[in-house]
């Protein structure tokens, strides 16, 4: 598994350094993405939680910090940040001029819908946790989640003013700064308000323009949030966000180090607004009408220097000048979303019941900049009707049964007088039922199902007529992918033992996938066109397993374990080799992001009333990155340590992440991009994770 046997004696022996005595038990946990919120160790499906102490401890500024703590998540880059989440082995991996209806992992923030745009987004501002749920969850969110979801909840508006002032620094000319204060602005109505500024040179040195900053980090959040309620009952939440995200995006080199020679680096920005309103209006004592009302805006820049060399880049140099071409792409969208959704909630005795309908409208406007401009508009419509039913049919069990209908249609042109308008229905849902075998023990078992869209390859379909007639019947079978359907059943355990100081979330899963919605890549060499899609040919299935296990060992030190372990393959699959220059076709292949083992393992330790430490490693085994070659991202396993001091109201933090310097990856790409090589040999180029960064936080909390 990689672990480093130093480390590994390192956690150990601190584990068995300090006896075990009477303990406080842990703390609870309440998860609020479902109808409800309810009890971590009352919900039924696998879903963790990471609480604020947690992300400070990582000195997490950003949602990609955090997702290796996670079991079975991964995540694919290609941008300054992560772009796309995969849970399971289920999720999107890169998006260029394509528009997608919706990504495989949603991510939400207080009610926000941060659609596309949502992993690069996820900037961690006055977070109060981070849930994560596998498998679909079609009743509560469909289409928005196929394969999981990610939901931020930030601190709520506090009944007593308060707040709290933060700073810090690192290397690579890194610093961050903040405000969040909040309290009573009336006797009914609360109010809190934060703010975060961070930047950073990067990781990279780019040799032509004499710079370590073209890799930079530069990101700005600002949240406010109210809290109205009277003494019938009724409440309102309202949430507005902005983000102005201006990084830059040079991380892939020739030499496959952090070296660069781009002569236009890339840039992945975007500046956002977001509106949620959420309230809740009491109609008699057992049924409430909620209503959750949804905007956001985005302008997004994202682009990158295609041929990773500057002009003159050959000169003094064994390649070619000829072979030198200079090209960038550049690619902005315009995104409005806005979205409604009511539901009537009733609870009754040893019972509940939800009822609802959705409606949500999103447009999409591309403007392409590379050798020639390239424009599209895109819309889509997407009504669902839904409920759900929780009942408690014997003592001590409890079913779950929730349906959801939902019809999406879109709307597409481009200047290639492409022009689309198509419509669909699909149903998604959950069926689950667990039995509380005894104070301390929750058994379940879960079947639930999700579906994502199909669609059409609108770049390719514009390619189709410009590529070579030894391509058009490949191409001409996939100009249009299908909707994919995954069936996930999944059994489980939660429970609290030894006097509640231990606390274990197992769970076991099997997933099919029906139509699975895989991204390929071809190379026409002779009309010089390289295009991608998204193929839906093959069937897939992901099994597995995770574990969560919290040990409060003494009174001084806590232990934990997050353990996934993963199987995934491909049934067969179609592809266009570009070692060969063939079609070849995949049987029985593992899917892309997808290692087999991945873990989290650290302690959290009180070394004296003021001082406390953590410890973790984060490690995975190798997986596939793609499906047009055998390309493999590397297994590895990363250190991170931090010290925190607290004296009155200031706490002193000093973090580490990457204790070691491992060089590790976070996304790839296989082709051939070399003039040295005449661009004739395929290689694998590999965007890597931080090196090893540090740094000091200060906050004062008042």
């Amino acid at each position: 598994m990689l672990l480093r046997p130093k480390l590994v004696c390192l956690l150990l022996s601190c584990g068995m350094a300090m006896p075990i005595v009477a303990a406080e038990v842990l703390e609870e946990i309440v998860v609020t993405a479902g109808f409800y919120d309810t009890a971590l160790m009352q919900s039924a499906g696998s879903i963790s939680v990471m609480d604020a102490a947690a992300i400070r401890d990582r000195a997490a500024r950003h949602l990609d910090e955090t997702l290796n703590a996670f079991p079975n998540i991964n995540f694919s880059s290609g941008g300054a940040r992560a772009r796309f989440l995969q849970v399971r082995g289920v999720g999107d991996l890169e998006q260029f001029v394509d528009p997608k209806h919706y990504p495989s992992v949603g991510i939400t923030v207080d009610d926000i819908d941060l659609g596309t745009a949502a992993a690069t987004a996820a900037i961690l501002t006055d977070v109060e946790q981070i849930e994560v749920l596998r498998g679909p969850q079609g009743t509560r969110f469909g289409a928005n989640a196929l394969a999981g979801m990610v939901n931020i909840r930030t601190l709520d508006p506090p009944d007593a003013f308060s707040g709290r002032l933060f700073a810090g620094y690192g290397n690579y000319d890194s610093w961050q700064a903040g405000l969040a204060l909040g309290g009573p602005l009336t006797d009914s109505l609360n109010g809190r308000l934060s703010v975060q500024q961070s930047k950073s040179d990067g990781f990279m040195h780019n040799v032509y323009l004499d710079s370590d900053a073209t890799g930079e980090r530069d990101e700005l959040a600002l949240r406010g949030k109210l809290f109205w309620a009277n003494d019938r009952g009724a409440e309102l939440h309202l949430t507005g966000q902005y983000l102005d995200i201006d990084s830059g995006y040079d991380a892939f080199s020739l030499d496959n180090n952090r070296t660069t020679f781009t002569d236009q680096p890339g840039i992945d920005a975007q500046e956002s607004g977001a509106f949620a309103a959420r309230g809740l209006l009491p109609l008699r004592e057992d049924l409430d009408l909620e209503v959750v009302l949804n905007w956001s805006q985005a302008d997004e820049t994202y682009g990158f220097d295609e041929d990773w060399v500057h002009s003159g880049y050959c000169d003094g140099v064994r390649c070619d000048p000829l072979l030198e071409f200079s090209g960038a792409d550049r690619i902005l969208r315009d995104r409005d979303v806005v979205s409604i959704d009511t539901r009537l909630k009733a609870e009754r005795d040893n019972a509940d019941y939800v009822a609802g309908i959705y409606y949500q409208r999103r447009d999409e406007a591309l403007e392409r900049q590379r050798f020639t401009a390239f424009f599209s508009d895109y819309a889509t419509d997407r009504y669902a009707l839904y409920g759900q039913a929780r009942i408690e049919p014997l003592p001590a069990w409890r079913l779950t049964a929730g349906i959801r209908y939902e019809f999406f249609e879109d709307d597409y042109s481009d200047i290639n007088t492409l022009a689309t308008d198509t419509g669909q229905e699909y149903w998604s849902g959950e069926l689950s039922l667990d039995y509380q075998y005894s104070d301390n023990t929750l058994l379940y078992a879960t079947l639930s199902r999700g579906v994502k869209p199909g669609g059409i390859n609108t770049e390719t379909r514009s390619n189709q007529p410009f590529m070579s007639a030894s391509l058009q019947p490949f191409i001409g079978n996939r100009l249009r992918f299908g909707a994919e359907t995954l069936f996930n059943k999944e059994i489980g355990i939660k429970g609290r033992y030894l006097d509640d100081r231990i606390e274990l979330r197992l769970s076991a899963f099997h997933m099919d996938r029906y139509q699975a919605q895989l991204e390929s890549w071809v190379w026409d060499a002779g009309a010089f066109i390289w295009t991608g899609f998204l193929d839906s040919g093959s069937d897939a299935e992901n099994y597995g397993a995770e574990l969560e296990l919290k040990w409060h060992a003494t009174e001084r030190l806590d232990l934990f374990a997050n353990v996934g372990y993963l199987e995934t393959n491909v049934d067969q699959l179609i592809v266009y080799d570009l070692d060969t220059s063939q079609l070849r076709t995949l049987t029985d292949r593992g899917q892309a992001k997808s290692p087999e083992w991945q873990y989290n393992l650290g302690l959290n330790i009180d070394l004296t009333e003021r001082l406390r430490g953590r410890l973790e490693v984060d490690g995975r085994d190798s997986s596939y990155y793609g499906y047009y070659h055998d390309g493999v991202i590397d297994g590895y396993a990363v250190a991170h340590a931090s010290l925190s001091y607290n004296f009155d109201k200031f706490t002193v933090q000093g973090w580490i992440r990457n204790l070691t310097d491992e060089d590790y990856s976070v996304h790839a790409l296989y082709f051939a991009n070399d003039p040295r090589e005449a661009f004739a040999v395929n290689h694998t180029y590999f965007q890597y994770g931080e090196p090893r960064v540090f740094g000091v936080n200060v906050s004062y909390s008042f």
